[in-house]
């Protein structure tokens, strides 16, 4: 049986309704062909589109940060890493205690409460880990420490200053301005500091509180030249010197302008005819001799 499928045509140039160009001498080609059916199960692919992604320099300014930024953490990570190193590096241990501003107490002491710190690194040792191993030594009021790389420890002390002497049985105890005890003697002659009446009953008592207050503001030349301090009541405080004169200092108000006007008494001129029994700086701006 004869195939009735019709030929598709194709022409090599521009369409002339089937006539010759009689400018050319020669017909149109016609050819017919048939396209190849695609294989069962195969699947076609268009050709590859050429790459048309334009690649752009990088900005300058943003290479810059970005370099920048890199080379701050690579700084941050050396230093991280040398502050470990002196945080925990044994070069940087307490080999050596150095103590100043002791006088109560002597250096060797200081140094024998804090030996536990050598060989510890010096970044780790703080002023209140100081503070605790010194509290067993009444005689410190307060300290601070020094670093001083690779190996040495400052300690600077600050002593309690004592004010007075109490008596205690067959002793005298050398008491601070808080009451506390710094330390004792059977002489009472040998420190020059008032005796405080009424033995150790009255430590932290407000006659006491009152006492020492007005002792602690008298300069040092001052209370070297006392005997003994009393008080009736905390508005009637009166210091005895050790040639018999007596100190009528009134309440602990005005504590600084009255030592003033008390070493500035005891400096002036003594009058042999008309001795000086009794300095009263009770009211500061009004003294009164007698």
């Amino acid at each position: 049986m004869a195939s009735t499928r019709r030929p598709s045509y194709k022409t090599s140039g521009p369409a002339s309704k089937g006539k010759a160009d009689p400018g050319s001498g020669r017909a149109d080609v016609i050819s017919a062909s048939r396209a190849a059916p695609a294989a069962e199960g195969s699947v076609t692919s268009a050709p590859p589109a050429p790459d048309n992604v334009l690649s752009f320099p990088e900005l300058k300014g943003k290479r810059i940060r970005r370099n920048i930024i890199l080379a701050a953490c690579i700084a941050a990570a050396l230093v991280a890493g040398l502050l470990a190193a002196a945080v925990y590096s044994p070069v940087f241990a307490v080999q050596t205690v150095s103590v100043d501003g002791t006088k109560m107490l002597t250096p060797e002491q200081v140094q024998g409460a804090l030996e536990p710190l050598h060989g510890k690194p010096l970044p780790q040792v703080h002023d209140d880990e100081v503070r605790q191993l010194l509290e067993p030594l009444v005689q410190v009021k307060e300290v601070t420490t020094e670093a001083r790389p690779p190996s040495v420890l400052v300690v600077h002390i600050r002593e309690r200053t004592p004010v007075a002497l109490v008596k205690q049985g067959e002793v005298f105890q050398l008491v601070d301005v808080d009451g506390v005890q710094l330390g004792t003697t059977a002489d009472p002659a040998s420190i020059q500091l008032p005796v405080i009446d009424g033995g150790a009953g009255v430590i932290g008592k407000d006659l006491f509180k009152a006492i020492t207050g007005v002792l602690a503001a008298l300069p040092a030349d001052v209370l070297a030249k006392l005997s003994d301090a009393s008080a009736k009541s905390v508005d009637a405080v009166e210091l005895k010197l050790v040639d018999g004169q007596t100190i009528v200092w009134g309440n602990a108000g005005e504590k600084e302008l009255k030592a003033k006007v008390l070493e500035a008494l005891l400096k002036a001129p003594a009058d042999p005819k008309n001795p000086v029994q009794v300095y009263d700086v009770s009211v500061p701006r009004h003294p009164v001799t007698r």
